[in-house]
């Protein structure tokens, strides 16, 4: 992990909430008055059971939705301020997304569903192929750059995931449920891909339910009926 003497936040919110409905019979409190700083190189676990909150911060955290109160500075821009069309360059800018059900397209090749990010920042098709292969170069891929999605593992096809997470090199790589659908096996070996993009100076916050995947991360979070709390290490 990056031991710099001062490292800067790259995701720092300040009384963090959010209501549904407000007003209504059917208004919800989804988070009361998150603080959290998260610096750049940090591996955190943000843990919490179905209901509990985390969804929204992970939502929030990506700029997919706006808090009803508090900050949120995402690589020090405070996201209030932006439109709906600078929010959408902030996501793509900053943030990598990896889901547990993967999102690859069935009929493009590795390469290309790595490359599809590029194409909507409108990089020229040889240059974006030459970023495609060296991201999937970085995540153990290479020699798979042809093949598509029906013909790679599980393993392979989050590791294809990851890749296009990271080919606009976002500082902020945000993975809900990362190993869900994956054995324990490749679970571990997507977990040790992440310890060594945060190596690399990458900040990857994982949310999940599962307190062995948490355990991989340097810090650990629990969400608990909206509200936040940093958990001591043993």
């Amino acid at each position: 992990m990056n031991l710099a003497v001062a490292k800067a936040a790259v995701i720092e919110t300040r009384g963090l909430g959010k209501v549904y409905s407000p007003g209504t019979q059917a208004e919800v409190v989804a988070l009361k008055g998150v603080d959290l700083r998260i610096a750049r190189g940090d591996f955190v676990a943000i843990m919490g059971p179905s209901g509990s909150g985390k969804s929204t911060l992970m939502n929030l955290i990506g700029c997919l939705d706006t808090a009803s109160s508090g900050s949120y500075a995402c690589d020090g821009v405070d996201v209030s301020t932006l439109d709906a069309e600078q929010l959408a360059a902030l996501r793509r800018d900053k943030i990598g997304f990896v889901f547990q059900g993967f999102n690859l397209l069935p009929r493009m090749s590795a390469l290309d569903n790595v490359a599809m990010p590029l194409g909507y920042a409108r990089v020229p098709v040889q240059e974006r192929q030459r970023m495609a292969r060296e991201a999937l170069a970085s995540v153990g891929l290479a020699e798979r750059a042809g093949h598509l999605p029906s013909e790679l593992s599980g393993g392979q096809q989050q590791r294809v995931a990851i890749a296009r997470a990271l080919i606009n090199q976002p500082p902020i790589l945000l993975a809900d449920e990362p190993t869900g659908a994956l054995d324990s096996r490749t679970g571990e070996e997507i977990l040790a891909l992440f310890k060594r993009l945060r190596d690399a100076d990458h900040t990857v916050i994982i949310i999940t339910h599962d307190p062995e995947v948490a355990r991989h991360a340097d810090r650990i979070f629990m969400m608990l009926d909206g509200e936040l709390q940093e958990q001591a290490r043993a």
